[in-house]
């Protein structure tokens, strides 16, 4: 009989592991503090005479505060629609 490996593994039951590459959830304060020292060591490393590592590690910090505002901004919105929103129950008194 032919090898029959084109079987799909989930039909068997095997799921695939995917803690080992689930990436951390970070937290905003996290990436905060990652954009302002991203930011810090840039300027240490421009005045150390680096320049391009410097704008290398410099230019991590916008889309590491960007994130953390994006992710802000989401919970906000998210907590605000919580407690507008029905759930489809109306009580009359």
């Amino acid at each position: 009989m032919e090898n029959l490996n084109f079987i799909d593994p989930l039909l068997h039951g095997i799921t695939p592991d995917t803690t080992g590459n689930k990436l951390p959830n970070l937290s905003v304060k996290h990436l905060i503090c990652a954009g302002v020292s991203s930011l810090i060591i840039g300027a240490v490393l421009k005045k150390a005479g680096q320049n391009k590592i410097a704008a290398v590690v410099g230019s991590l910090a916008v889309p590491l505060l960007a994130s953390a505002c994006y992710k802000q901004i989401t919970k906000v919105s998210k907590a605000k629609k919580e407690l507008t929103d029905s759930s489809g129950i109306e009580y009359n008194h």
